[in-house]
């Protein structure tokens, strides 16, 4: 079973068993992955409904600061909800250790000296980790690492 399928087949349970929450999230994730397969003109890999599922974290992740400093805690708490449903169907990241040990190859292999090369060892790593770290991260190691 694909990612979407599993997506899908989650949603139909959520909503034949009245969770309002849930199904509503997982209806606007499909529609974000439908969106995005009639865009490309292909079926979308795992990969691809993955990258599809960060950035929605990412823009959940977004409203969150800022029902934060808007003193919304009603929408922080359900905007959190979405957040941990979508983040059930993705892989964990990376540990900042590991991360590092990938940086301080790539570093080596390109023969990075300072923030100069930051962009030669930035898209080494990104390529290797593609979807398993998150790219702000990656760039807060590269660049003390460069310093």
């Amino acid at each position: 079973m694909t990612l979407l399928e599993k997506l899908r087949k989650d949603m139909l349970t959520a909503l034949k068993s009245g969770d309002k929450e849930k199904s509503q999230i997982l209806k606007m994730v499909v529609a974000n992955i439908k969106n995005a397969q009639i865009e490309s003109d292909k079926d979308l890999t795992d990969k691809d409904v993955e990258k599809i599922l960060r950035k929605e974290t990412k823009k959940i992740e977004d409203s969150i600061e800022q029902y934060k400093k808007m003193g919304r805690d009603d929408l922080v708490k359900r905007e959190k909800s979405d957040l941990e449903i979508i983040q059930s169907y993705l892989p964990k990241l990376m540990s900042d250790e590991n991360i590092k040990k990938v940086v301080e190859k790539k570093i080596v292999e390109t023969g990075a000296q300072d923030m100069r090369d930051m962009g030669k060892v930035m898209g080494a790593v990104m390529k290797e980790l593609e979807g398993k770290a998150d790219g702000n991260t990656v760039k807060n190691i590269v660049q003390s690492m460069l310093e």
